[in-house]
């Protein structure tokens, strides 16, 4: 029986994406868990979005397929919520608990590579989401930060998952909805030596982290970090985002990712969001201005704001 050819290798990005961001802004999805629910997933359950790591992986990559047809050139992974600690609960352990966080990317690359079919000169890339230790809590606690917690165990807590996502290979890690400067250091502790460029983003409030922290601090942490290719600011309200850009582009000097929410609240305690959408993909613009590179939306923004944030952004890019 003779032996079967070696398979070719899927479409990869040709450039690293932090060499990308020097010519111009790139485009990054919305939330996964509103694309997801429009699709008719039930995210009841602590594990939220990441159940359907193991119960319905196709929706996934589904809702990815969704933001890269509507422009996004980063997609972010479905892993913000998984955890070996949350997957625990379901029974599977850390072998089990791995191999999802590593599907997590292949869903990701697979929607990456259908949309570079035919559109070689537009590569689209993958972010390993790594969501805070209030997330796997499932109690609004990424919205608070300072879970009592030492920066060493949160380290602890962390490096698994780094690991286990850093080995699928996507093209960065997005330290992404950190409320805390302690879970910060800890996070970039964790991805040292892990091979994979960061981002570092922040979720804030009144113009701290969520702790209550001044952010030319919490942006501080980023500055003198190699690793880390791009900081700034997530699932936070929109009209926070200008000035945590123009903050974040003078204490690091490094790009500025910004995806804020649709800038409605989320009540924990009643599972619901309350307030006002007030997400403009116009204000992209003076963002980008002031030094944004890595620009989408977080919760309660979808596809279709993400078609028109991509039309805002067309023609900023160089060669």
């Amino acid at each position: 029986m003779s032996a079967q050819p070696p398979r070719a290798a899927p479409p990869v990005p040709p450039h690293p994406l932090a060499d990308a961001l020097a010519h111009g802004p790139l485009v990054l999805d919305g939330g996964l868990s509103n694309q997801l629910a429009a699709q008719g997933c039930d995210l009841s359950g602590d594990l939220w979005s990441a159940r359907l790591l193991a119960d319905d992986p196709a929706r996934i990559e589904a809702a990815h397929t969704a933001y890269a047809r509507a422009g996004a050139r980063v997609l972010i992974t479905g892993s913000y919520q998984a955890s070996r600690a949350g997957f625990a609960r379901r029974g599977l352990g850390p072998a089990g608990a791995d191999a999802l966080l590593r599907r997590s990317v292949a869903l990701a690359r697979a929607a990456a590579d259908r949309a570079m079919q035919g559109a070689a000169d537009r590569p689209v890339w993958v972010a390993a989401s790594v969501g805070p230790y209030g997330a796997v809590l499932a109690d609004g606690g990424e919205y608070r930060g300072r879970y009592g917690l030492t920066t060493a165990e949160l380290e602890r807590f962390h490096r698994p998952r780094i690991e286990a996502l850093a080995a699928a290979g996507p093209d960065v890690l997005a330290l992404e909805t950190v409320p805390d400067t302690a879970e910060a250091e800890a996070l970039l502790r964790a991805a040292k030596g892990c091979g994979v460029p960061v981002w570092l983003s922040y979720t804030v409030a009144g113009g701290r982290t969520r702790a209550g922290q001044r952010l030319v601090d919490a942006f501080a942490l980023a500055a003198g970090d190699d690793q880390v290719i791009a900081a700034g600011v997530n699932c936070c309200d929109p009209r926070e985002a200008g000035q945590a850009v123009r903050l974040a582009a003078r204490i690091t000097g490094k790009p500025v990712v910004v995806y804020p929410n649709s800038g409605e609240g989320w009540d924990a305690a009643h599972g619901t969001w309350t307030g006002e959408a007030v997400f403009d993909p116009a204000a992209a613009r003076a963002w980008v201005a002031a030094g944004a590179r890595l620009v989408g939306g977080c919760c309660r923004v979808g596809p279709a704001e993400i078609a028109r944030l991509a039309r805002e952004l067309a023609g900023q890019r160089g060669t």
